[in-house]
């Protein structure tokens, strides 16, 4: 079973700090610099015309940081003192983060239905899922609910879920694993009642998913663009949805080829309703929409 980890999230100390007035406009120059960087360490596609985008998701850092333009910011960013404090916030500030309790849910549907009363699981007796992606933890959380579900009428049935992301806030949150009540919306009511625990200061409106699941899950700060993943464990199930599509073709090869790596033999990987695998030679064949059997 994976082991409970907090991600590391110090508070950046930047070089005058407070609140400082708008930046000016970004110029050309700290726009190369920015997309280079983001585009080769984090895969994600950055033309010019994500610069007001990108100037938009930066300016609350500048502000933060009293400084006076983006040139001062960004020759910050890739200082060494920058390096240590500062480039790991730019990254959560420009990562995309949309997610939501059962988002696709006949994914889920599928999971319960079709993989789990075939499943023979690649731990032995665990049934390992990767929730790759996982943002602020809504999708984890309802892989966890629906694995407990399973477990629920299968008394033998044992499941632990990896949950990753690049964006060390999210994962703050994700750990934390409160939420507020109209987030869990979607979250069926049967499941609420079993999975969620209400406030007790009824004017605060958040729910926290219940400790018998966060138990379950382990979360771990991961780039995608790294070369070795450090991951060894291999997996029943992959969940990589609405991740790929920031990526460039080229990208996006690589990182099926190495979920496919960490897949069992029949194995399944899901993605998101708008990405898809075509033009990838690789032996995942389709069962439902956007889901895919290893071998």
């Amino acid at each position: 079973m994976f082991n409970q980890q907090r991600p590391d999230l110090k508070t950046p100390i930047g070089p005058s700090g407070g609140i400082g007035v708008s930046p000016a406009a970004m110029n050309d120059q700290d726009f190369s610099r920015l997309s280079a960087y983001i585009e080769r360490e984090l895969g994600i596609k950055m033309p010019p015309a994500k610069r007001v985008m990108l100037e938009s998701r930066l300016s609350r850092r500048l502000r933060q940081h009293s400084f006076k333009d983006y040139t001062s910011y960004v020759d910050y960013v890739f200082s060494d003192e920058g390096s240590r404090t500062e480039l790991i916030h730019m990254i959560d500030a420009v990562t995309t983060n949309k997610t939501d309790f059962f988002r696709e849910a006949d994914h889920f549907d599928y999971l319960l239905n079709d993989i789990l009363p075939k499943a023979r699981p690649s731990g032995g007796d665990i049934f390992r899922v990767w929730s790759g992606g996982c943002s602020t933890g809504e999708e984890p959380y309802t892989l966890s609910m629906v694995l407990e579900e399973y477990r629920r009428a299968v008394a033998s049935f044992r499941w632990s879920i990896l949950a990753t992301d690049i964006s060390t806030k999210v994962l703050g949150h994700a750990v934390e694993a409160i939420y507020e009540e109209e987030k869990v919306a979607p979250v069926p009511l049967d499941y609420k009642k079993r999975y969620l625990l209400k406030s007790k200061d009824s004017a605060k409106h958040v729910v926290r998913v219940k400790p018998e699941l966060r138990s379950h899950i382990e979360f771990q700060r991961l780039n995608f663009m790294d070369d070795d993943f450090g991951i060894r464990d291999r997996f029943d199930v992959i969940f990589c949805r609405n991740v790929i599509i920031y990526f460039d073709r080229q990208t996006q090869e690589r990182l099926i080829r190495k979920f496919y790596d960490r897949l069992i033999p029949g194995g399944a990987l899901f993605l998101g309703h708008s990405e898809t695998l075509t033009g990838i030679s690789i032996s995942l064949r389709s069962v439902a929409p956007t889901v895919y059997i290893k071998g």
